[in-house]
């Protein structure tokens, strides 16, 4: 190859980088912006994040659950209160479960599509009900086989209503809250079976 060959060459492979650098540096800039995945302002998602107070009139946070609402009792849900909804709020969901359980936390209800009110009233259905760990639909209530058990009555407010049939499992629950919770808080009562 002479130097006239070699130095054309040079220029070629030179003026192919050159381009193919243009066309990716193009192709980056003119690539649109997907705001609708699922990775977008994740970060920033939690941030956000406002604070509901739940309260009960049955009882008082980190006291004993009276038996009206166990398995002693009734075993019916207790009266809910709540403050600082959002006013965006399309729904709430509400998650009944017992952390001290074993070997895994023990869900005692799970209800979604609750309109966003400031009262659950005791004895209601106040939205569509899922399947608990005692494998029925519904309430069930604190039925701890041994020793006080601390049970999180959790309150989230959505920008949505979810589409799930009733009878729905926690895990799918929890799946369709991904990314619509704006707000949250939880009451949590005690109670020892006798």
């Amino acid at each position: 190859m002479n130097r006239k060959t070699g130095a054309v060459v040079l220029i070629f492979l030179f003026a192919a980088m050159v381009f193919i650098s243009g066309c990716v540096k193009n192709e980056k800039a003119e690539a649109p912006v997907n705001k609708e995945s699922p990775e977008a302002g994740k970060g920033d998602e939690n941030m956000n994040i406002q604070n509901i107070k739940v309260f009960s009139s049955a009882f008082a946070a980190n006291s004993s659950i009276p038996g009206k609402y166990t398995c002693d009792g009734q075993n019916i849900n207790p009266p809910l209160e709540f403050e600082g909804i959002p006013e965006e709020a399309e729904s709430l969901v509400l998650i009944v479960d017992d952390p001290d359980a074993s070997p895994k936390i023990f869900t005692h209800w799970i209800v979604w599509n609750i309109e966003p009110v400031a009262k659950i009233e005791e004895d209601s259905i106040p939205g569509v009900e899922g399947l608990n760990d005692f494998m029925k639909i519904g309430y069930g209530g604190p039925c701890p086989p041994a020793g006080t058990h601390r049970y999180f009555f959790r309150v989230y407010a959505l920008d949505k209503n979810l589409d799930l049939k009733a009878g729905a499992g926690r895990k799918n629950l929890e799946n369709e809250m991904i990314g619509h919770i704006i707000a949250e808080g939880e009451l949590m009562g005690k109670f020892r079976k006798k």
